[in-house]
């Protein structure tokens, strides 16, 4: 989806700027400039898709309807697979959040998207089918889709709906008011959508610049020695560490299986890496941070103490299974 735009960003670093494309400094500038432009596209993108799909779908009659009648979890396993096939990274999965919540998708749906987008997408499963081969994908992948329905148990129970930031919010209440002027002028309605996107966009976007720099610093400048002296085979309390150790850090899936390849052939149990590699892709510092502007502090702790405590649970498991 962003091949010429990671080509474009590969030209701007590495002859533009011309540096060194081996240097540790130039792969996370590089980073930094093709993931922050990346995001910005998608949330201009789909926000604006999202406000006009409130203006032409009588979104008011599927909210009525999802709240009304009992799907006995169907969409939250639709929402799963929705994750699968999409293939963002935790910050990059924000922008179809924020735009399903301003479509009034219930609260449940929408985490259970941001959590298995990042983790269990095709790249992921490419990858790791290809280094691992199928058993250790297979049980990668029914564990992120099982974390997602998990959520929604937890959250169904919780009721947290007001738990979100209350500029999205405000925007519902917008896109309802938009939803009614069904005889508006389609140039108005776009320079209307494009002014409440905009706005909404702006309030996000320098908590993304900010936290994928420091995320991909981080990265980028951490040797992979630091990782083997903390989770080796021989420390009992290896699999939170490996989690612990990997929320701070920001990358895709392509970007951290090289990781935990090399990990797992000095000796790191497959559950352990596992474990690391979910918490690198799937609940990143930098994706907390920029959540804290979308996510009332309530529902964004009790959404990253439930991750990260799956994640802890799925590495031992892995491990006694592997």
């Amino acid at each position: 989806m962003f091949t010429r735009l990671a080509y474009i960003t590969d030209r701007l670093t590495y002859t533009v700027f011309s540096l060194d494309v081996t240097a540790r400094f130039s792969q996370a500038l590089n980073f930094f400039i093709f993931d922050s432009i990346k995001i910005f596209i998608l949330l201009i993108v789909i926000v604006h898709v999202m406000t006009l799909i409130n203006h032409y779908l009588p979104i008011e009659k599927i909210r009525d309807f999802l709240a009304k009648n009992k799907l006995y979890g169907l969409e939250y396993l639709f929402a799963s697979f929705f994750g699968v096939i999409t293939p963002f990274c935790s910050c990059s999965a924000i922008p179809l959040f924020v735009g399903f919540l301003k479509a009034w998708i219930p609260l449940g749906v929408t985490t259970t998207f941001l959590i298995t987008s990042p983790m269990v997408n095709e790249v992921a499963i490419a990858l790791l089918g290809g280094l691992f081969g199928f058993k250790i994908t297979a049980i990668y992948v029914v564990t992120g889709i099982l974390l997602g329905i998990f959520w929604w148990f937890v959250i169904s129970k919780l009721k947290m709906e007001n738990q979100v930031a209350d500029f999205v919010l405000k925007s519902r209440k917008t896109a309802d008011t938009l939803v009614n002027k069904v005889s508006i002028n389609f140039t108005i309605l776009l320079k209307q959508i494009s002014q409440d996107s905009f706005a909404l966009i702006w309030k996000i976007m320098p908590y993304v610049l900010l936290w994928v720099g420091v995320g991909a610093s981080i990265h980028w400048f951490i040797p992979t020695w630091f990782f083997e002296a903390y989770i080796s085979k021989n420390n009992p309390f290896a699999v939170p560490l490996a989690v612990i150790i990997g929320i701070p850090m920001y990358t895709n899936s392509a970007g951290v299986i090289p990781v935990v390849q090399s990990l797992i052939a000095k000796g790191v149990p497959i559950g352990t890496a596992l474990a690391f590699m979910m918490a690198v892709i799937g609940l990143s510092l930098p994706e907390f941070l920029i959540l804290r502007k979308v996510m009332k502090i309530k529902l964004l702790l009790t959404y990253f103490w439930i991750v990260a405590g799956f994640m802890i649970i799925a590495g031992y498991i892995f491990n006694w299974l592997l």
